[in-house]
């Protein structure tokens, strides 16, 4: 069993903690005597095994640009600020990822648009040559069932994605020039507005009172090709205003419930409700900020501005100075951190959308390489303590196979049958 290396250290790390009471009816053998925290830990692992795992969210793509790094090589997450590899994977039970190219928002113009969509493709590019280049160990995966298909070879599956639709410009030709390159979602908008749709966080507030109309064209593009739509960053009313607009149920591939932490970027229950009775999925995420209030950080938060005053746009960085950045933002935030949030935490995000939207419109996107990482799932390699925490309030094996990945596979089918139907008539 390829957790057995891993098994006491998860054992010792979850006695250690202090979780709560389970949610649930336990759904624990009858083997007429108390389950010990031995066998659950086992159960629980053994789950993980057979079900197929994936995180819709890793920011990862920026790391493989950087000069050197080998997705092939276990890193440090403490040293390296890594949080995935497919060492990591392996060792955390992660069947399969997308893997999102991230650009930041910066000038929108001709020349800003057309560095956005080079810088894309390079990070695009290098996804699909690390995965050639460890053949044995990962696949690229482009349909549902490639995932599947690539799990019973032993391999992890590589799924690609964009976040941010920045690097699309004011070209709707570019939406299909990222499907051709193998993208399956893109987040349509990050931290500040763009040409497409407003930002859940921009500070300038909302532009376009949702969706602009270039953004309305570019999410029936989005249903005509088979790119899921992602919804996560973007402000309620670009929500609701894609949840009318798509013909096919929608995504938030790394997004809270915020009843349970108020903040921007997390889901109301009117808004789980609603992408629950469209189909769609939400994807919980690995970000401390938004599973948990957090005491402020005055020393932490003058550093980062004070370093941040003397940098340029990411988007005009070289590669060393991007990875200076990354390296003087590690070392300001491991002078300064918060405390982070746990695993238990993050399955009360899991129990409460399960409560307001449904078991079949819940999953899984960790956020690693972009923010995401806490008490309990730090990277990868730890991703396997979700199960178990799911396990141990209860939840049953089909219930943990929807939330890891049945529920986006299945959101994942009907948008590519869309874009069939849609092929279909279309050569009528």
């Amino acid at each position: 069993m390829r957790y057995q290396t891993l098994f006491l250290s998860c054992l010792l790390l979850l006695v250690a903690s202090c979780s709560e009471p389970p949610k649930k009816e336990s759904s624990a053998k009858e083997t007429g005597a108390a389950e010990t925290e031995a066998q659950l830990v086992a159960r629980a692992l053994e789950i993980h095994d057979r079900v197929l795992t994936m995180d819709t969210h890793a920011d990862t793509p920026l790391r493989m640009i950087e000069p050197g790094f080998d997705m092939s090589v276990r890193h440090d997450p403490n040293e390296s600020g890594s949080k995935v590899d497919y060492p990591r994977m392996i060792e955390g039970g992660l069947d399969s990822i997308f893997f999102a190219a991230f650009v930041a928002q910066d000038i929108r113009d001709d020349e800003g648009d057309s560095r956005a969509k080079a810088l894309a493709i390079q990070m695009i590019d290098a996804t699909i040559e690390s995965a050639l280049a460890n053949p044995d160990t990962v696949g690229l995966a482009q349909t549902p069932d490639d995932a599947i298909e690539l799990e019973k070879q032993g391999k992890r599956a590589v799924y690609i994605a964009m976040e941010n639709g920045y690097p699309i410009g004011s070209d709707l030709a570019n939406v299909e020039v990222f499907y051709d390159k193998g993208v399956r979602y893109i987040t349509l908008v990050h931290s500040t507005n763009n040409d497409l749709a407003d930002s859940s966080t921009d500070s300038k507030g909302p532009e376009h009172e949702g969706l602009s109309q270039f953004g309305e064209e570019v999410v029936k593009e989005m249903n005509r090709l088979g790119i899921m739509i992602d919804v996560s960053h973007a402000s309620d009313d670009v929500f609701y205003d894609t949840i009318a607009i798509s013909e096919a149920p929608i995504i938030a591939t790394h997004s809270n419930a915020r009843a349970v932490t108020e903040h921007k970027r997390n889901m109301s229950d009117e808004m789980l409700k609603t992408i629950a009775e469209h189909g769609g999925v939400v994807q919980l995420t690995m970000y401390s900020a938004y599973l948990r209030a957090a005491p402020g950080n005055p020393k932490r938060d003058a550093a980062i501005a004070a370093a941040r005053a003397n940098m340029k746009p990411p988007s005009e960085m070289t590669n060393d100075e991007r990875g200076a950045m990354r390296q003087t933002l590690n070392e300001i935030n491991q002078a300064f951190p918060d405390p982070l949030a746990t695993v238990q935490q993050a399955v009360d995000h899991i129990d409460y959308i399960v409560s307001v939207a449904g078991i079949d419109h819940v999953g899984i996107g960790c956020d690693f390489d972009g923010g995401g990482g806490i008490e309990g799932v730090f990277d990868a390699s730890e991703v396997m303590n979700i199960t178990i925490e799911l396990v141990r309030r209860g939840y049953s094996e089909e219930e943990i196979g929807k939330i890891w990945s049945g529920n986006l596979l299945r959101v994942f089918r009907e948008v590519q049958a869309l874009a069939e139907q849609k092929a279909t008539k279309a050569a009528i």
